[in-house]
């Protein structure tokens, strides 16, 4: 679903530097370069908070949750928490009716503490601490992922006697990664989860266990997925899989969690998932492959991240020196940089970027650069942006919501930014800006 989708109006009336398909849903032009996000203008939230600044548009995240609740129902879409965890996000996700997958006991303190319903929050994790364990057990989550063996007895060591209800995280092993579009998960070997051989041991393993209840089995085939066929391999072999631990456990088991991993665009013209027909491709599936092995079928989980909040944030910088090429291009740099998006570093992400409160001349491609003295601190490589830059000019980067809060650090002892929440022209503080106290404070060295 695209902004177009839902307000067609828009496809003659942004500017063609705001491609409507990476912007938040309630992205408006204004005059002068202006462009507003949630009804507020995002030069207004830079004079207003500073920069750098992260704007998330509340109704971008809604119309997410709402177009997969349509797809799978509100009860079988768990948002993954690890693309971007703010308490203000978690109570739009949860008056939205969707679950929520943490990762952490920090993640589950925050949707703790708004109150977010304990049976619709999964826990996962390839390493659970003890302090991960002792807080899912005590908020009393609906369900903990059991991705290696020796998390089954200290799982059921920690137990309340009424039991805790678990799934066992299955290896994809060859499901045809090299054909699809995407980065695959990591190679068996680099990671946790169980391998087909080796399932029905561990299966013996809880099913002995009088506080553990397996329901259901759970898969991750990777990132910027935008094609269908591995879901559907994936789906017709957990099938047999669960045929298997029917026959030789006794145990039906009555969920699948696909995961999430579905492809969103950063740039102009970049695959995404065509979540209805996903929804429907996979449901399909999934009945003809139980229908053919005599299975009941279960219930189809997803748990998408990326795909819920990346277009709905805007990241908003200030440009601090220019220098402009022999060959026609120029090299902005701004004041963030990999300390607010490691991911163009980590991952070689791509981004565009859009001049804000000014028209401009004509574009040329201008790589945007990081305050970070390293090689690797590129926000964008080749964004059109206008050819008389300058410094004091604001750019925004679109699709800018997923892995990057999330993923900020303080490289060079540098602030995070603050994260604005902006609906129906109001913007408020999701997340404040980080302080120098608020570094030095940790530091006991007095």
């Amino acid at each position: 679903m695209t902004l177009t989708d839902i307000i067609p109006s828009l496809r003659s009336s942004l500017p063609t530097r705001v491609h409507p398909e990476i912007w938040p849903v309630s992205t408006t032009p204004g005059v002068r370069g202006e462009i507003a996000v949630g009804g507020v203008s995002l030069t207004d939230v830079a004079d207003r908070f500073g920069t750098p600044a992260y704007v998330l548009d509340e109704t971008d995240v809604r119309h997410r949750c709402a177009a997969y609740e349509r797809a799978f129902g509100s009860a079988n879409v768990v948002y993954a928490a690890k693309a971007l965890t703010c308490r203000g996000l978690l109570r739009w996700i949860a008056g939205e009716g969707l679950g929520l997958a943490v990762y952490s006991a920090g993640q589950l303190a925050a949707a703790r503490s708004v109150d977010f319903p304990a049976e619709r929050i999964v826990l996962h994790g390839d390493a659970k601490t003890t302090a991960d364990l002792d807080a899912a057990l005590d908020y009393g989550v609906g369900r903990i992922v059991i991705e290696s063996p020796s998390e089954v007895a200290r799982l059921a060591a920690l137990a309340r006697p009424e039991g805790q209800r678990v799934h066992v995280r299955v290896l994809p092993e060859e499901l045809g990664y090299p054909e699809c579009a995407g980065l695959p998960a990591a190679h068996d070997a680099d990671r946790f989860g169980m391998p087909a051989a080796e399932l029905e041991d561990l299966v013996g393993r809880i099913v002995a266990q009088q506080r553990l209840h397996l329901v259901g089995l759970d898969i991750y085939l990777g990132s910027q997925l935008s094609r269908f066929g591995p879901a559907e391999r994936a789906i017709r072999h957990l099938v047999v899989l669960l045929d298997e631990i029917r026959r030789r456990h006794g145990v039906t088991l009555t969920e699948l969690n696909i995961g999430g991993g579905h492809a969103v665009a950063h740039t102009h013209g970049e695959a995404e998932l065509a979540l209805d027909a996903f929804a429907v491709r996979v449901r399909t599936v999934l009945h003809s492959a139980c229908l053919r092995l005599d299975v009941p079928e279960p219930r189809l989980m997803v748990t998408p991240g990326r795909a819920i909040v990346a277009h709905a944030g805007v990241a908003v910088y200030r440009v601090l020196a220019v220098r402009r090429t022999p060959d026609g291009h120029q090299l902005a740099a701004v004041d963030g940089g990999l300390s607010d998006n490691p991911r163009p570093a980590l991952y070689g992400a791509r981004y565009t970027a859009a001049l804000l409160g000014r028209t401009g001349t004509t574009t040329c491609p201008t790589m945007v650069i990081g305050r970070h003295d390293e090689a690797c601190d590129v926000l964008v490589h080749d964004a059109p942006l206008s050819a008389d830059l300058r410094p004091g000019d604001l750019i925004a980067v679109p699709a800018s919501g997923a892995y990057q809060y999330a993923m900020a650090s303080n490289y060079n002892l540098v602030t995070r930014p603050p994260l604005i929440g902006v609906h129906d022209g109001a913007a408020r503080v999701l997340v404040r800006a980080e302080t120098l106290d608020d570094l030095l404070g940790r530091d006991q060295d007095a």
